[in-house]
């Protein structure tokens, strides 16, 4: 038996492409985005109330990873990427039917659209469904997850005069947190874990319409080099 699901948004992120998305929500709480609901959902109706909620769970499909050939064992980023575990032991973006959920702030309600921060969401992510975070039903005190404990352990970001001005510039013209953004998303060392580079290798992501540059002046510090308008 097979069922067919329908959008019910579409998120407008912070987040242009994968790399350099934090792994998971809350984690950089200066990402924000725009969840612009579709027709019928786009009157009012459908999110009165909404505005008493603080954040909300976020049903969504990752549309850049769907796949034919459902996976049996994946490599999930948190272990390296180097150790195989079952896919329903992990939060691998490669799903047998390639939805997530992240629970996000909610920071305003209009009638078509949803204000959200916190997000782990790449731009164009097509939501299936909205439902209101419940924190005495949805807060576990005794649960455990041996394989994620804790956070990802943080590393410091410095920046280069040059990028630091033109993060501030362009913060103030986009009317966002630009260098918290950065700095959240960095911090979380966004290479893969099996990579060491040298301090020449450069990486870059793009943040709204900008391209970042970083590189690893030395082990476990990164350093952002640039912060420019995207070339696309």
């Amino acid at each position: 038996m097979t069922y067919s699901v329908s959008p019910i948004g579409f998120v407008r992120s912070c987040f242009k492409e994968k790399f350099a998305i934090p792994r998971q929500p809350q984690l950089a709480p200066a990402a924000r985005g725009v969840l612009e609901l579709v027709a019928p959902f786009d009157q009012g109706d459908a999110v009165q109330g909404l505005e008493q909620v603080s954040h909300v769970w976020l049903l969504f499909l990752f549309h850049q990873a769907l796949e034919e050939k459902p996976r049996l064992k994946v490599r999930p980023p948190r272990l390296g990427g180097n150790k195989s575990m079952g896919v329903f032991a992990t939060r691998a973006t490669h799903r047998p039917n390639g939805i997530g959920q992240s629970v996000v702030k909610l920071d305003k309600v209009e009638a078509n659209r949803l204000f959200i921060s916190g997000i782990d969401l790449l731009d164009g992510t097509p939501i299936l469904d909205i439902k209101p975070y419940v924190p005495y039903a949805d807060i576990i005190d005794n649960a455990s997850n041996s394989i994620a404990s804790a956070a990802p352990q943080l590393i410091p970001v410095r920046w280069a005069e040059a990028a630091l001005q033109q993060a501030h510039e362009h913060a103030q013209r986009l009317g966002e947190p630009l260098v918290a953004l950065i700095d959240q998303c960095l911090a979380q060392d966004p290479r893969p874990a099996y990579q060491i580079p040298t301090p020449e290798r450069e990486y870059g992501a793009q943040f709204w319409d900008l391209d970042v540059r970083w590189h690893y002046p030395e082990a476990g510090v990164i350093r952002v080099l640039e912060v420019i308008p995207a070339s696309n």
